[in-house]
């Protein structure tokens, strides 16, 4: 597989690239736990076919210390015992905050109700950040049809 475009050497998505990486960088230095953050990256990832983000994710996933065993799980985490609950109302929210044109009324207030047990007010709107920018870069990828699998950790700063 070829990229469409090289997104890379491209002088306009540079730019845009720019302000989307500042809004990750917010959210990254926010609050919410990264390993949650992670998780969160990989399972819209996931959802949306984006094979540049699950390879990147998992990698830098795996390079920050998760498991294996939870890495291979997080595409089954309702059937996996080893999420927290915390985990578990993030994860929730990803696939409904990434499913919106599947959902009649986009994200349920029961699930919002939940994620708002276990996260503050900063981490809930850190949350919400990073479920829309992880769609936005998804988005640009599969579109792109950018290909998966020789990304390293560290490759991007």
């Amino acid at each position: 597989m070829e990229a469409r475009l090289n997104l890379f050497a491209n002088p306009f998505f540079g730019k845009v690239f720019k302000h989307i990486n500042a809004a990750g960088k917010a959210v990254s230095d926010s609050s919410l736990p990264a390993a949650t953050q992670e998780l969160v990256k990989i399972r819209a990832s996931q959802i949306n076919g984006c094979g540049f983000c699950t390879d990147m994710h998992t990698k830098d996933a795996a390079h920050a210390g998760e498991t294996a065993q939870r890495l291979h799980l997080v595409a089954v985490w309702r059937e996996a015992t080893v999420f927290t609950e915390a985990e578990r109302a993030a994860l929730e929210l990803t696939e409904q905050g990434t499913r919106i044109a599947d959902a009649a009324g986009g994200v349920s207030d029961e699930v919002w109700q939940n994620a708002a047990k276990h996260y503050d007010e900063e981490q809930l709107a850190a949350l919400v950040s990073l479920i829309a920018i992880i769609n936005a870069y998804n988005r640009v990828n599969v579109i792109n049809q950018q290909p998966a699998g020789d990304y390293q950790p560290g490759m991007f700063g």
